[in-house]
């Protein structure tokens, strides 16, 4: 495992997932009918296989590609929806998600922030947290059809609740830096380099839609 390595293997995931979703944007753009199925695919798709690579984690030059091409299809369509109702959001969501990572990224390299083992363990429960609020989210919009305001509204306390959950969100960039260093210095297999990419990839799709939903929020407000 070499950071060369991780780096190519990130651009070229970030550029699968950037193709697919410009790709369901054209197509969705001229066929609307075609966004919610491509989402449903991308979203149930995205998580079987990020559930599977997560322990056949030698299976990530496979599984990766596929996960790649997965996300690119539910945030083209969720990016068109959005952009049809904000224009301009889409464009401040993609800036915002990788100056996030390059500021964060510089901050882990200057030691201004360090992970240590109280650190990760803090930002993994509040990741998991996350997780449980948002399934049952989903539990409460599919049996009792309504939502949950603090996670969907637009007021003060949902705009909160979305400064939180990006903030959480971004901070797993930092976890992400540190298991890439981690297994440069131990000379993990060379395989590692496809997961420590989809690892990173996994955070930056979860970033961008979080911003995503902060901004339309704001928006809405």
């Amino acid at each position: 495992m070499t950071l060369t390595g991780v780096i190519h293997r990130s651009i070229l995931l970030l550029l699968v997932v950037a193709g697919t979703s410009a790709g369901v944007w054209a197509y969705c753009n001229s066929h609307p009918t075609a966004i919610y199925p491509m989402v449903m695919v991308g979203t149930l798709g995205g998580f079987a296989v990020a559930i599977v690579t997560s322990f056949k984690k030698d299976w990530a030059p496979v599984t990766s590609p596929v996960y790649a091409v997965l996300e690119g299809l539910f945030i083209g369509g969720i990016s068109l929806v959005m952009e049809q109702r904000f224009p301009g959001l889409v464009l401040q969501a993609v800036l915002l998600t990788f100056g996030v990572m390059f500021a964060l990224l510089g901050a882990y390299q200057s030691r201004i922030i360090r992970p240590s083992q109280t650190f990760k363990s803090v930002i993994v429960g509040a990741t998991f947290g996350i997780v449980v609020v948002y399934l049952v989210s989903m539990v409460v919009q599919l049996f009792f059809h309504t939502e949950i305001p603090l996670i969907n509204g637009s007021g003060p306390m949902g705009i909160a609740f979305s400064l939180v959950v990006v903030g959480i969100a971004a901070l797993n960039l930092v976890l992400d830096f540190d298991f890439i260093e981690t297994g440069v210095e131990s000379g993990a297999p060379k395989w590692m380099e496809w997961y420590a990419a989809f690892g990173l990839i996994v955070t930056l799709v979860w970033l961008y839609i979080e911003i995503l939903r902060l901004l339309s929020k704001m928006r809405r407000n």
